[in-house]
């Protein structure tokens, strides 16, 4: 499987589609609950992680993609 260095979609269509909510425990232990840009995803999940989330979030059909991973953080993206 081909790893992959860059984001799938620009950063402009990311912020022009969507909000990007994060909720949960980060990697030091800290709860969060808040909106972050396209760096602070990136920065939380990784380049490959968000690339797939982002094809699910871009296929859904509804006002809101919930996404939950293992470690404990919960990723909403709303549709604008």
């Amino acid at each position: 499987m081909k790893k992959t260095t860059s984001l799938r979609y620009s950063s402009k269509f990311i912020n022009r589609n969507f909000r990007l909510k994060v909720s949960g425990v980060d990697n030091f232990g800290n709860r969060i609950n808040k909106l972050v840009g396209v760096a602070g995803m990136i920065t939380l999940i990784g380049i490959e992680m968000f690339n797939k989330l982002l094809d699910r979030a871009a296929r859904c059909l509804e006002d809101v993609c919930v996404c939950k991973l293992r470690r404990g953080l919960k990723i909403s993206f709303y549709s604008k």
